[in-house]
This record gives structure tokens, sequence and C-alpha cells, in this order.
């Protein structure tokens, strides 16, 4: 198995609330997720033809190779964009962190 996990990346509109993100981490969880943590970003992207630049919230969550499809589709099933970001990198991490991960 080794010492891999998965990072996938999305992105929450800046008007939702903390709660209200901290609500789509747990549910994030309760699919599988092992982490996520949020903080706020300030994205600059074209959209309709139109370069846009926003404040938005960042997640980040840690998951394993068995858990990972059903966070990506909850955040598919859930996330209020049209297009939703969500971007997965394979990782090394330490031994315990991973084994933790890969036990949720």
């Amino acid at each position: 198995m080794g010492n891999t996990l998965w990072l996938v990346k999305t992105t929450l509109p800046d008007s939702w609330r903390e709660f209200e993100v901290t609500s789509f981490a747990q549910t994030l969880v309760e699919s599988g997720a092992a982490c996520v943590q949020h903080h706020k970003v300030s994205s600059t992207y074209k959209w309709e033809g139109q370069i846009q630049s926003e404040t938005e919230w960042a997640l980040q969550i840690k998951v394993s190779e068995s858990n990972k499809q059903s966070v990506i589709s909850k955040i598919e099933e859930e996330h209020p964009y049209d297009v939703p970001q969500i971007v997965i990198h394979e990782c090394d991490a330490s031994q315990g962190y991973t084994e933790w991960v890969n036990s949720q």
C-alpha cells in the first residue's frame, strides 16, 4: 500500500458563512474523507468570456483510495457551482498519517 493518500481540492462561494462551509466539510467526512481543511483564498479566472476575481473558500480534503470516489461524488452532488473545481492529487505522506487516513 505504501504511504500514498489522495488530496482533493475544491472551492466554495465566499457568500457561504463559516458554519455552512463546516457543514459541507462534515458531509465530506461522513462520505469518507479523513480530514477537510478550509480557508479563504482569492481566485482569478475566466467565466463566460469575462475575467473574474473573487474571494472563495478553499477546501483541501485528504482521503484514501478506497473512499476517493464517494467523496468526489458527494462534492459533485452537493456543490453549488455549475462547474465545481475538483482537483485530485496523489500524494506521499508520512507512514503514520497515511495509516490514519486509510483507516477512516
